[in-house]
């Protein structure tokens, strides 16, 4: 199974701060931010990954990451996205880097609590389809929402006036091959992008679509208020973490 973090776009509803670098390099308190999804991906024993840059900052990734060996990698494979064209644009990019393999997809600007190591696994036991994880949030509204019935996802709807549920999709994905045929099939949306709630509901129709629903808190981190969110989030993370620490002494 290989691992793709989405970390291109241009930062818009970040600046100014994203005038002089890419928001996915952007601090979350002690790293930056593209660190914690290469983290959640080495932590579920994926070691083949590669990060979709984008903007005028992409040779940043290589400068801060370079071939990934601060996180026990071997190498990662880096490619570029021109523009903004939807976060199904950036991941057709990577068809050939996933040569058949099945994907986990993370997008570079969320923050998760909990290890998705057992959420990974039931993926690899499925016969085929995709497998996606939820998070409960106070404003599902600002999210692509799923509506449930039972342990099934009817439909997914990106951004609903009126939710139908009070969940999230997170930007966590797991997908088969797949997904690149159904990418090939998107046309633009509204907004003039390839979206990948359009990729998750071509899932639900075939039948092949799973999910679960995460453990821990959970955040984006592309806008001011998020991004404050997830800062304090990991600060009280550590402070816990340093505490346990102590009291092990």
């Amino acid at each position: 199974m290989k691992g793709i973090i989405l970390a291109g776009g241009l930062g818009t509803r970040l600046r100014p701060l994203t005038k002089v670098t890419n928001k996915h390099l952007l601090p979350i308190y002690d790293q930056p931010m593209i660190y914690y999804p290469i983290q959640t991906l080495c932590n579920a024993g994926i070691s083949d990954i590669m990060i979709v840059t984008g903007g005028n900052n992409a040779g940043d990734f290589l400068k801060l990451i370079g071939n990934g060996r601060a996180f026990g990698l071997n190498d990662v494979a880096y490619t570029y996205q021109e523009g903004e064209g939807g976060i199904a644009d950036a991941l057709k990019l990577c068809e050939h880097f996933a040569n058949g393999d099945r994907i986990v997809v993370v997008l570079g600007d969320n923050i998760l609590e909990s290890n998705i190591t057992e959420h990974v696994q039931a993926f690899a036991e499925q016969t085929a389809g995709c497998r996606l994880l939820l998070s409960k949030v106070n404003d599902p509204e600002r999210f692509g929402v799923p509506e449930l019935d039972g342990d099934r996802i009817v439909a997914i709807e990106e951004k609903p006036l009126q939710p139908k549920s009070c969940y999230a999709v997170t930007g966590v994905y797991m997908y088969d091959n797949n997904v690149f045929h159904y990418i090939k099939d998107l046309k633009p949306s509204h907004r003039g992008e390839l979206e990948i709630t359009d990729v998750n509901n071509a899932y639900i129709a075939a039948g092949t679509c799973q999910y679960d629903i995460l453990e821990g808190w959970w955040t984006d981190a592309g806008q001011f208020e998020s991004l404050y969110l997830a800062t304090q989030l990991i600060a009280q993370q550590r402070l816990k973490e340093s505490a346990a620490c102590n009291a092990s002494y």
